[in-house]
């Protein structure tokens, strides 16, 4: 058993005092993430919605000192940098409310990081197949554009041939990354361009 204040073997005098100074190093109190992110949860679900909002995913996650929070909010339309900036607003207050009085709900100092889902989020919820109306989908082996979609479950277009899918059928959807091709790309008449040019100097 090594002795305190004795140097490890194959160690120098100095690694010693690089360990003391880490050890002194604050940081971010254990904790459960799973039970934290529930709390989480529990704590600003209920402010999203009262804000007009879906809340679509919490993660509690440590980096270094801190944990992180991050939070993926939506809404019909999608959301703006002034949506994100309300959001986070109403998250922070409902946060520190909630430790004022008493129920800690993440130990420690946390940054809180709030956003909208991106196009490669699956679409498993009868919301997210509604604000997807008109894209390229793929699900169930099938990919078509998304025509329609009401309370019984979606409509898609494959290759000009109309399904009808119930929600009970659908698995995880996922949204197709369509690029514009350049031969379809507006870059302007050119023939106004050389009209112009021909022009030039004409009385």
């Amino acid at each position: 058993m090594t002795q305190r204040g004795r140097a490890r073997p194959g160690s120098h005098p100095g690694a010693r005092r690089r360990d003391d100074e880490q050890q002194r190093t604050p940081t971010a109190p254990r904790i459960d993430l799973v039970a934290a992110r529930a709390r989480v949860r529990a704590v600003i679900e209920p402010v999203i919605a009262q804000a007009g909002y879906d809340l679509e995913e919490v993660n509690v996650s440590r980096a270094g000192r801190r944990h992180v929070v991050r939070v993926l909010v939506d809404t019909d339309g999608g959301i703006n940098l002034d949506d994100v900036a309300v959001v986070s607003r109403e998250i922070s207050a409902a946060l520190d409310e909630a430790e004022e009085h008493g129920g800690e709900v993440l130990a420690g100092e946390y940054q809180l990081e709030v956003g909208s889902p991106g196009v490669d989020r699956p679409l498993t919820l009868p919301r997210h197949w509604r604000r997807n109306r008109g894209r390229l989908v793929a699900v169930n082996g099938l990919t078509g554009r998304l025509v329609d979609v009401d309370d019984a479950g979606v409509v898609l277009d494959v290759d000009g041939v109309t399904r009808a899918l119930t929600f009970a059928e659908l698995g995880p959807g996922k949204v197709q990354i369509e690029f514009k091709r350049l031969d379809e790309a507006d870059f302007g008449d050119e023939d106004d361009v050389d009209d112009e040019e021909d022009g030039e100097g004409e009385e």
